[in-house]
């Protein structure tokens, strides 16, 4: 789950992360009044979406006057920005973060990720604060400095200081460097984040160390132990589709292909959409109903495919374990008479009660398409659609 800018920031000062104050707005009027409580000399009027590349694609403004900032508010508020992360739709800006201007000396950057290959935290550290760090990464690693985090002993001052020498930092930077990654750090393990970045970690000329920007994302996994995180949800920035896919436990991504498919299992899923790919197609999801599906998450799965109106056709790879292969079809029969089947639809079962489940489907009387192999199965449906 993600949160916005100012949503992360607000729980960096639970921890004693050091932000710049800053509101968040809804209105033109609200972001004018927000700058006007501020009163400094510079205000950075923020646009608030789920993405990155946010000032390059225009998202962000400084503003040296009051009627600077409704200008600008006025241009950003609606606006449909576009980013290296949003794809070429963009994302509608909703609100925007009204924020006090910094005395920046040097731009920094800091993230921590769950690293699976140790099992520990591992805290990244670079001076090429500002920048995408995956371009970093890619052409100047030798410029990111990672440490990871023993969860038995937490996160050293050694570890502190280590980070901070890294970035360049000396005198009392190098202290609140070392508390600042400490409250970072804290706050990952307490709300189970899977990501915290701050990009760019800025250096003020008053030698102080702030977050001048955030972006916490959490576990789903956890959710349940924090209600407090589920608030800051915002549906308007989350794909409909997968937000409904949620509701009723479904692994659902939307893809950009035409071929739905409907898998049991992410291993499986996966090598379903591989050999879609194989033969010469897209697929246009990735979905896992998972082991324990009954025929209605099987039905709420058929819908989601069929809703989305680039799928030309449909592939169903089911190999029954704990998810029975009756069950499966039961629910493909009950969504195809509900919402009607516009397109080619081919089934590949294997396992658990497979003779009944192609039973089931063979006695519908629905146009199905029967394949023997996933092979089979990809070839058919790439020929139906053809």
């Amino acid at each position: 789950m993600n949160i916005h800018e100012y949503q992360a920031k607000e729980l960096f000062r639970q921890y004693g992360v050091n932000v710049p104050r800053g509101h968040v707005a809804f209105s033109v009027e609200e972001a004018v009044k927000a700058a006007q409580e501020l009163g400094s000399a510079v205000t950075v009027v923020k646009a608030q979406i789920h993405a990155g590349g946010r000032g390059k694609g225009g998202g962000v403004k400084i503003a040296k006057s009051i009627d600077e900032v409704k200008e600008h508010a006025e241009a950003i508020l609606g606006m449909q920005l576009i980013t290296h992360q949003t794809g070429p739709e963009g994302q509608t800006v909703r609100r925007l973060y009204i924020e006090e201007g910094a005395d920046i000396k040097t731009e920094l950057y800091v993230g921590m990720v769950v690293d699976r290959g140790t099992g520990r935290v591992a805290v990244m550290a670079s001076t090429e604060g500002g920048m995408e760090i995956e371009k970093v990464a890619e052409e100047t690693p030798e410029l990111i400095h990672t440490v990871f985090i023993d969860p038995a002993v937490g996160f050293a001052p050694y570890q502190g200081r280590e980070l901070a020498f890294a970035l360049g930092l000396e005198g009392k930077a190098v202290r609140q460097a070392g508390k600042f990654f400490a409250a970072l750090y804290q706050l990952f393990i307490d709300k189970d984040c899977s990501l915290a970045e701050i990009n760019p970690l800025v250096l003020t000329n008053g030698g102080d160390i702030i977050a001048l920007d955030g972006k916490i994302n959490f576990d789903d996994n956890a959710l349940f132990r924090h209600k407090d995180i589920q608030e800051l949800q915002d549906e308007s920035e989350e794909d409909a589709a997968e937000l409904e896919a949620k509701k009723h436990h479904l692994s659902y991504v939307n893809l950009d292909g035409n071929i739905g498919c409907m898998v049991n299992g992410a291993g499986l899923a996966m090598a379903t959409m591989d050999i879609i790919k194989h033969y010469g197609a897209e697929p246009a999801n990735f979905l896992d109903v998972g082991g324990g599906a009954d025929a209605e998450r099987v039905a709420t799965a058929f819908k989601l495919i069929t809703a989305d109106e680039n799928v030309k056709g449909i592939f169903i790879n089911i190999f029954g374990g704990i998810m029975k292969c009756d069950v499966l079809a039961e629910g493909v029969v009950a969504a195809v008479k509900e919402v009607g089947l516009q397109v080619p639809l081919v089934v590949r079962l294997e396992g658990t009660n497979v003779e009944r489940g192609k039973e089931i489907l063979n006695t519908s009387g629905l146009n199905i398409i029967s394949a023997d192999s996933m092979a089979d199965g990809a070839e058919k449906i790439i020929g139906a659609i053809s």
